[in-house]
């Protein structure tokens, strides 16, 4: 039980010594650490929200247009599937009124014959169930439909509300996290609060209003077909035909000119774009946007594209036009660019937006703020300054109290702090406020299984043991109780970890290091100490 091999000798100082390694860049300057050789690691603790400043927003997420928009998809699939198909073998069915009511949810069909109801009802079906339960992975219908003679009424089931709901907080998430951290670079924290909220940290960014410019973009992007039967200024005093929008251009360099009349269901939309990029403009001044379609765009941009030469095809991002080329000939490559003389910080940012995705959902500020760093500068000092005290209050306990093994325990202890250190530095940790009250409990537990070892260790000694028998006795029967203890620590920190957001996370990840390096150093690395001492010197008494 006291014995070690030179080999677990050599691997108990080893893994120190790196965690030493991972520790000391914390120390250095990012000149210095830059300059570092690089067999060397140089990653650092990230500080967090409350250590180095930055911002805060808390944004609320439209969830009902989620369920909204759905709704009008579908009555947009309805009216397209409803219309003849030579290539189905499809004829027309006649519809006499297909509306949406807001306040319900509810797409309404009232058909012309209701002979012609079966059919209709089977393309529905199809329309509704297509793509769809899979993803809710619910075994049912998304959609339910319902026939009353020649009427048919959709609505989403309370289900896939809730299904779809949580889904666009999720998806949200991952726009913001693309668009305010495109190179996965930043120490960003954002996750979901309640059903309809997500927090977003950006520690190091003190300029919350362009945090939310950023953000709040909706990045809807579309391609419509232009319409020139109808007349600008007559759609302009609202006198548009149904299936139509007048839609203006959006206020960039080399833009301009009076708004177009569009289609309003689009021949393209965003979800179909693989990827975008900016580049210089080939053909001119300025610079452009690149994109490739995924194989469902292409097709239809192809098919488009070749059906339409000479027509004037409209690019809408967040319902104003980009750019309005006119069709040249076919593009079946699957890619395509947009110019207009953008300049480079447009083109960049547009293409930032298009690649990130659009947002499935409103996104509304409901809290913003912004933590100065000298607050943040104070809390690191407070929580250095409670650290300190801490770890002298027990070292000079445990010398006190233990003599020599209480030196052991203290030794243990300083390596527990560059092994907290190290592997908070290898994972590129963000350090939070919390974070630091995890690694000030965690220098108390650490003694604690010395605590429980060196009492065992006197109660085997009057019990007239030898020291080197109630070493052993002490180190194997106190096991038990340190492994029970730790362990239940341990899983209370995993719990938080998956349950809690920004701080808590902090906290539990701290708590679990600690946990796992305090009962390593406690158990392997003071036994180490003290079976050295005592096989070497193999004492007749010891004072404890």
């Amino acid at each position: 039980m006291l014995q070690f091999s030179k080999y677990q000798t050599g691997g108990i100082i080893g893994l120190i010594v790196l965690a030493l390694a991972f520790a000391i860049p914390n120390f250095l300057t990012d000149e210095t650490r830059n300059n570092l050789p690089g067999f060397l690691p140089k990653t650092t603790i990230n500080l967090g929200l409350d250590l180095q400043g930055g911002s805060y927003l808390l944004l609320g997420v439209d969830t009902d247009k989620v369920i909204d928009d759905r709704m009008r998809s579908v009555m947009s699939d309805i009216r397209r599937e409803l219309r003849p198909n030579r290539g189905a073998g499809r004829e027309r069915i006649s519809v006499e009124n297909l509306a949406y009511n807001e306040a319900t949810n509810v797409v309404t069909l009232r058909l012309r014959d209701a002979s012609d109801m079966d059919e209709a009802r089977t393309r529905v079906r199809d329309i509704t169930r297509s793509g769809l339960g899979g993803g809710l992975g619910l075994g049912a219908r998304p959609y339910a439909v319902s026939v009353t003679d020649a009427r048919m009424e959709i609505s989403m089931t309370p289900e896939a509300e809730r299904f779809y709901s949580s889904e666009a907080v999720r998806d949200s998430i991952e726009v913001v996290r693309r668009r305010i951290d495109p190179a996965g670079n930043k120490e960003v924290s954002i996750q979901p609060q309640g059903a309809d909220r997500i927090v977003v940290q950006v520690p190091g960014d003190d300029d919350p209003e362009a945090l939310k410019n950023i953000i709040n973009r909706t990045g809807q992007l579309s391609f419509h077909a232009h319409d020139p039967t109808v007349n600008p200024q007559d759609a302009a005093a609202g006198l548009l035909p149904p299936g139509r929008i007048l839609v203006p251009f959006a206020d960039l360099e080399g833009s301009g000119g009076p708004p177009l009349v569009l289609f309003e269901d689009p021949e393209v939309t965003g979800d179909m774009v693989q990827n975008a990029s900016m580049s210089q403009n080939v053909d001119g001044g300025g610079f452009q946007i690149n994109f490739t379609f995924d194989s469902r765009g292409a097709r239809r941009f192809g098919d488009y594209t070749r059906n339409n030469i000479g027509a004037t095809f409209a690019i809408v991002l967040d319902n104003e036009i980009i750019s309005a080329p006119t069709i040249q000939s076919a593009i079946t490559a699957g890619s395509g660019r947009i110019t207009g003389r953008f300049s480079a910080q447009e083109a960049a940012d547009t293409a930032l937006l298009i690649r990130s995705g659009a947002l499935p959902a409103e996104l509304t500020t409901q809290e913003q703020r912004s933590v100065s760093a000298q607050l943040g500068a104070d809390s690191v000092r407070a929580g250095a300054i409670a650290l300190i005290i801490g770890f002298a209050a027990v070292i000079i306990y445990m010398v006190v109290s233990y003599g020599r093994f209480g030196i052991y325990a203290d030794f243990a202890l300083i390596a527990n702090v560059i092994l907290i250190a190290g592997v908070l530095s290898l994972l590129g940790s963000t350090l939070t406020l919390p974070g630091i009250a995890g690694i000030v409990l965690t220098i108390g537990m650490a003694v604690d299984a010395n605590v429980l070892i060196f009492e065992r260790i006197r109660e085997e000694l009057r019990n007239g043991k030898t020291p080197i028998n109630a070493a052993e006795v002490g180190y194997q029967k106190a096991w038990s109780a340190i492994l029970d203890a730790n362990v239940t620590t341990f899983l209370a920190a995993l719990i938080m970890f998956q349950l809690g957001a920004g701080p808590v996370r902090g906290f539990a990840i701290t708590l679990a290091v600690g946990v796992v390096t305090s009962v390593f150093t406690a158990y392997v690395l003071t036994r180490l100490f003290a079976g050295g001492y005592l096989l070497s010197a193999r004492p007749k008494a010891l004072a404890l």
